[in-house]
């Protein structure tokens, strides 16, 4: 690191409801990167919080996902969630190659495919809170199990398999030194079962995910077990992760903001608009994700970085940058268009969003229509949100009808 200002402590542990951590805040304003100190990890790393900053590290070959494995990088869990094989830890041309060939399996026209499986889920779901009765918890009966329940049906994985599945990805997002060993095992016990799964589909494929994946070709490129086993594995953590929280979180925001459910009630074509600026505001993480390390000397947003330095950005802090969204903590459902951050940006944006998109539009969309006098059953202030894991989530969401 080139200066001589001692790093800032940053738990990111900050999870009141969903308001804006007052670190990120204070990160933000500051007319140079900082840098920081994650939980774990042996290293420093100098932060970009601005929108045009974030995309040109991600973006720049000059900095290089692939070259922190191997090494104790700055990050917030103990065990890095990541896999050394994932995508999400190569650097191009290799990350082009598997992306492009995963990608096949999310196609607009695949998704578009999948819709119906995911509205039969969804209003299943929906039939059984219905029958359960007002008042009723909307993560127990609809954010948890959606995007695991569409995620591991479209991957074909037996349904008696599905709860140890989801125990094993929820112990790879809990934060905390006690819970190393048990990430630890999780990630090889997930690793192995679904490198067994590949096999299989390679021998008898169906019609689910996998089997997509696996055909995928470009001339004669495909992925290989390995990598097939790997994406297979970070997929079912996005099942667990960002769509599940999501869905509380908007809803959440729909049932305390009456000006955004009469938006939706009023005007449901305007869905996907809406649920694109609130997924843009929603700090739906606590602090970073994976960083990148500098393979040369080169300035960045006004900081020398050395070779060797590790650099994180903050889509959250991206997404709220007023250069690029005017009055930008402000939920505009009006908002002209713009591109967000929140399912990442450049070489390793999300290959799954137009699924992630689906599973919300389908979700809030059903729920809106058909319990059209939905509330919450308890004060907002008397809600508890998530503290252990990474994430941004109410525990439990009572709401009546």
């Amino acid at each position: 690191m080139t200066t001589d200002d001692a790093p800032l402590t940053c738990p990111f542990a900050y999870s009141e409801a969903l308001e804006f951590d007052p670190v990120l805040a204070d990160l933000m304003r500051r007319d140079s990167p900082a840098r920081i100190r994650l939980p774990y990890g042996d290293a420093d790393a100098w932060l970009i919080t601005g929108f045009d900053g974030v995309k040109q590290v991600t973006t720049d070959n000059r900095l290089s996902r692939a070259g922190i494995v191997g090494h104790d990088y700055p990050r917030m869990t103990p065990e890095p969630i990541v896999s050394p094989e994932s995508v999400n830890v190569m650097d191009p041309p290799q990350s082009s190659r598997v992306r492009h060939l995963a990608s096949q399996a999310f196609t607009q026209q695949h998704v578009e495919a999948m819709r119906p499986r995911i509205i039969r889920l969804a209003d299943r779901l929906l039939d059984d809170m219905e029958e359960h009765g007002s008042p009723a918890d909307l993560v127990e009966h609809l954010s948890d199990p959606l995007p695991q329940h569409t995620i591991l049906d479209l991957l074909g994985i037996e349904r008696e398999e599905w709860p140890r599945i989801q125990e094993s990805v929820h112990r790879l997002l809990v934060v905390g030194e006690g819970n190393k060993e048990a990430a630890a095992r999780a990630k090889s016990e997930l690793t192995e079962y679904f490198g067994t799964l590949v096999e299989q589909r390679r021998v008898s494929p169906g019609p689910d995910l996998i089997s997509a994946m696996a055909e995928a070709r470009d001339g004669k490129e495909r992925l290989d077990d390995k990598e097939l086993a790997v994406m297979t594995l970070m997929l079912a953590l996005s099942g667990q992760d960002t769509a599940t929280c999501q869905i509380s979180n908007i809803v959440y925001l729909l049932l305390t903001r009456p000006e955004l459910m009469d938006q939706l009630r009023n005007r449901p074509e305007t869905l996907t608009d809406v649920l694109h600026e609130m997924l843009r505001c929603i700090p739906f993480r606590k602090g970073v994700g994976i960083p990148r390390v500098a393979l040369e000397d080169m300035e960045l947003d006004g900081a020398h970085i050395r070779a060797g330095d590790y650099v994180h950005v903050s889509y959250l802090t991206a997404n709220r940058d007023p250069a690029r969204y005017p009055d930008p903590h402000t939920i505009d459902p009006a908002r002209p268009s713009a591109p967000h951050m929140t399912f990442g940006w450049g070489g390793h944006r999300c290959i799954a969003m137009p699924l992630a998109m689906a599973e919300l539009e389908v979700a809030i969309g059903r729920l809106v229509e058909r319990f059209p006098t939905l509330k919450l059953a308890v004060p907002p202030e008397d809600l508890h949100w998530d503290t252990k894991t990474i994430r941004r989530f109410p525990l439990e969401l009572p709401v009546a009808w």
